[in-house]
């Protein structure tokens, strides 16, 4: 859920609203062109330059160093590759100034391929299937640095946190920045000593050295790249272990003690808000969870893999913490292979805040969609976007989340119960540590329920106001 401004929804569900950069209102004109070796994008028509063709990044091994008063980051980063294609060449993501590249241990020529892509050329080809490591090292000043009018290096002289969505990692380490290459996370950051450094996963090890202060995480299990982030600062923290899951909440000590106390309170929720979702989505697909609240001046929330973060609320913002847990399941364990189909992330998460509330006290979630699609007229703006294919410029838009959450609600009224809670059950358990489309969670709902859901998908996921009738879920 990135850079949205956070408002009230009906029956206490979210509701976001996002402002982007003017550049995002339309994809890239820039089309990834063939290149010896792959291409220059992914194949994502929203981002044609985001990730790399000819490659699969198998593991990360980032090692970082940040320093506050320089505002300068330098590192190293190690990837294990499997060649997609043979490469003559490959392109890796990538913002800041690059000082040298190895491949298994050997120099090779690399130059700045556009604003954000580092080219590298081998000394010979890699054929395909082959299996290679790339080692970058680098430096510069990420504050400086800007992508598809995106400014998204957050800091300040006491606190930092890598966090933002569609893109977060081309300022911190060089990748293949696409959620379509999840790969695990090895994450080393060196800050002033009397910091405190936190990022995806389980901690390793720390280090003191000098004037210095050395923390290493891992992540056990596969990520998309936005989902990896560390934050580094004064931080109060508090932990445990809930039937045998560790849990971390992390509060920055740069807010007020009332406001440090109040967001603790939140993130001490988490545990249970795991434990309540499991009810309906099975097993947490994770190893770790926990939750980090910065200081610093930020109007969203992200699904961060294991340790979602958040601006600074309050104990009653639980619908919050509700969303953000949820896409650990839907959106983090089960990924998107193209941003067009963020209607199955957002939509729902959204969705589970929807069931958290009927199961709270609050209004059922056949209610609420009845309450959201009567507010709602046919001349509304509500319905003018297709949320099945919204462009680059609205994948964060309000309708992309609370019509997605219709959808799901719609999709449960015109099914049924048990055929509907079995179609979760099974989209995150057959797809864990995965991949989901728009094709793929189609063909599952209707292979549960044995129904014809074309025009049902049609109808919600299309502009227009869907017909109020039993087949839309609605009569």
């Amino acid at each position: 859920m990135p850079t949205p401004r956070l408002r009230a929804g009906s029956a206490g569900a979210l509701a976001v609203a996002l402002t982007l950069p003017a550049s995002l209102l339309t994809a890239p004109s820039v089309t990834a062109a063939p290149t010896p070796g792959g291409s220059a994008g992914i194949g994502d028509a929203y981002f044609p330059l985001d990730g790399n063709g000819g490659i699969n990044v198998r593991k990360y091994r980032i090692r970082d160093r940040y320093g506050f008063a320089t505002k300068r980051l330098s590192g190293s980063t190690v990837l294990r590759v499997r060649a997609t294609d043979e490469l003559t060449a490959f392109n890796l993501d990538f913002l800041l100034p690059v000082t040298s590249v190895t491949i298994d241990g050997r120099r090779a020529s690399y130059a700045k391929h556009r604003q954000h892509e580092v080219r590298i050329t081998p000394r010979t080809p890699i054929a395909d299937g082959e299996r290679f490591t790339v080692r970058l090292t680098y430096a510069g000043y990420p504050a400086r640095r800007s992508y598809v009018g995106e400014s998204n290096w957050l800091a300040n002289d006491h606190e930092v946190v890598a966090m933002n969505q569609p893109h977060m990692a081309p300022w911190w380490f060089p990748s293949n920045d696409h959620p379509a290459d999840k790969a695990r996370m090895d994450i080393t950051i060196t800050v002033p000593r009397g910091n405190q450094v936190f990022a995806n996963g389980r901690p390793v090890s720390r280090r003191v050295h000098g004037g210095l202060v050395t923390r290493r995480w891992v992540a056990d299990e596969p990520m998309a790249t936005y989902l990896a982030m560390f934050a580094a600062g004064k931080f109060k923290v508090d932990k445990g272990v809930r039937h045998g899951l560790p849990w971390r909440a992390v509060v920055s000590k740069r807010l007020s003690p009332a406001a440090r106390n109040a967001n603790m309170d939140l993130m001490r929720q988490t545990p249970g808000v795991v434990a309540a979702l499991e009810d309906d989505l099975g097993a947490y697909p994770f190893s770790r969870v926990g939750g980090l609240v910065t200081s610093l001046g930020v109007d969203f929330a992200l699904e961060n893999q294991t340790i979602p973060t958040y601006p600074a609320t309050g104990r009653s913002f639980t619908w919050l913490v509700v969303h953000e847990i949820a896409h650990q399941w839907l959106g983090d364990s089960v990924a998107l292979r193209r941003w067009r189909d963020i209607w199955l992330n957002e939509g729902g998460a959204t969705f589970m805040e929807v069931r958290w509330a009927e199961t709270h006290g609050g209004t059922s979630g056949a209610q609420w969609l009845r309450n959201e699609y009567d507010m709602r007229p046919d001349r509304s703006d509500f319905w003018n976007l297709a949320i099945g294919d919204p462009g680059a410029g609205h994948i964060f838009a309000v309708p992309v989340y609370d019509r997605g959450a219709m959808t799901f609600q719609a999709l449960r009224n015109r099914i049924g119960e048990t055929d509907f809670w079995t179609v979760l059950e099974r989209w995150v358990s057959d797809n864990r540590h995965g991949h989901g489309t728009r094709a793929k969670f189609q063909t599952l709902a209707e292979e549960v329920s044995g129904e014809d859901l074309d025009g049902f998908f049609d109808a919600w996921l299309s502009s227009g106001r869907p017909a109020d009738t039993v087949e839309n879920g609605l009569g």
